[in-house]
């Protein structure tokens, strides 16, 4: 909104420093600041609220250490999260911008999703929550819409680099006198085009179309590429949320581990927007997509910002609310950058704590069919899943494991740039 009138007031009255919002480097520093001081003014009352109507988690007894002392702290708290992201987002960013009101919608979409599952647990007294049908069905239908509208929307699309042969033929184009001028060689097409390129990292030729995925079954079903790539956007999208969930499991990890990703996924954003870190990276150029630079500042405020009332000893967690929101913005955002490849490296702390429970499950289903169940109870592949509960009961204190797990986090981020350049 102030971007608007900010350039109304440039425009009409040449008003003093008006020009400033139309750089995405300060909107962004102002979402950041704006999305703090919003969870850091707001959390608090919002914490306060939900104490007031003794929403409390209800903790299972699993046997850890401190476990005990955190039956009846309040939950919800992602909605402290939600509008940390939002309402900066309103403010500074462009809201016209496709790919602003799709993280908007997921956002609110998976939120929604989160808050009612919270609800059931809450008010209903139903620890099991929303059926995971329920929840599955929510995922895949943002998927679909998010597939959908990235394929299908006509603002969603790339500039090609131009091959040495188009960059000749470029320069004998011009006339002589211009040549003279010292003249740029345009290093992408003048035009964007429609494409389901993603970018393929440790790859010389580091894009990949998921048109080829099916253009041999016909000479004309590269146009059909969309049959593959919903799909996968489903299944990223399904598969990143619950991720998130699943590590949303003692103070501050989902949270802090998630402001790591978004940083990165920001940084991504922005030389993907921008022609001259696109050439000097050999990334894909993506117009438009500078715009979700001010998405993410708002994104990392949000989650650090919730930190402040996260980390341990929590005085409010995220629920389901958090966590399977920002799981989805996290997947969509990589998603409409056209990173989606590198989720497994970037968000490795999530893919690790998921796989912890899928061996978990499937280790122990095979010993109880070759041993019996008694066996299989004593003979766990980890003492607990996901795995930061299987180091809390090796005795490491959650703080430790915590910032260990951070640490993982930031090398996975390096590595995650690493790949850009290393083919």
């Amino acid at each position: 909104m102030f971007y608007y009138l900010f350039q109304y007031l440039d425009k009409a009255f040449d008003f003093p420093g008006a020009g400033v919002f139309q750089y995405i480097s300060f909107r962004a520093a102002m979402a950041l600041i704006f999305s703090l001081l919003i969870s850091l003014a707001f959390g608090k009352r919002i914490i306060e609220f939900i104490r007031k109507k003794q929403i409390g988690e209800t903790i299972r007894e699993l046997g850890l250490q401190g476990q005990s002392e955190k039956k009846g702290t309040p939950t919800m708290g992602g909605l402290i999260i939600i509008a940390a992201i939002i309402i900066p987002t309103l403010l500074f960013a462009k809201i016209h911008n496709v790919y602003i009101i799709l993280m908007l919608i997921t956002t609110v979409w998976l939120g929604a999703i989160g808050f009612l599952d919270d609800y059931i647990k809450v008010f209903k007294k139903n620890k099991e929550g929303l059926k995971g049908k329920f929840k599955v069905l929510g995922q895949i239908g943002i998927g679909l819409l998010v597939g959908s509208v990235l394929y299908f929307h006509p603002d969603v699309v790339i500039k090609e680099r131009l091959t040495h042969n188009e960059k000749t033929a470029w320069a004998n184009s011009v006339p002589a006198e211009q040549q003279q001028q010292n003249l740029k060689i345009p290093k992408y097409a003048a035009q964007p085009v429609k494409a389901l390129t993603t970018t393929v990292p440790f790859s010389k030729n580091n894009e990949l179309d998921y048109g080829k995925f099916i253009s041999w079954f016909c000479d004309d079903c590269l146009k059909y590429g969309w049959l593959i790539f919903i799909p996968i956007v489903i299944l990223i999208v399904t598969a990143v949320s619950n991720g998130a969930n699943i590590t949303d499991g003692i103070d501050g990890l989902a949270a802090g581990t998630s402001a790591i990703i978004g940083t990165v996924l920001g940084i991504l954003a922005y030389v993907s927007g921008n022609t001259v870190f696109a050439d000097y990276l050999n990334i894909m150029y993506i117009p438009n997509t500078g715009e979700l630079v001010v998405f993410a500042a708002a994104f990392i405020g949000a989650c650090i910002g919730f930190l402040w009332y996260n980390a341990f000893p929590a005085q409010v967690f995220m629920g389901d609310t958090g966590s399977l929101a920002i799981g989805g913005i996290i997947a969509v955002y990589a998603i409409a950058i056209r990173k989606e490849l590198l989720i497994p490296i970037l968000c490795g702390v999530f893919f690790i704590e998921t796989l912890s429970v899928v061996l978990q499950v499937y280790y122990f289903k095979f010993q109880k069919r070759k041993h019996g169940i008694e066996f299989a109870r004593e003979h766990r592949l980890f003492k607990m899943a996901p795995l930061h509960h299987h180091y809390q009961k090796l005795g490491f204190h959650e703080s430790k494991i915590v910032m260990r797990f951070f640490i993982v986090g930031i090398a996975l981020a390096v590595l995650t740039f690493v790949t850009l350049k290393l083919r």
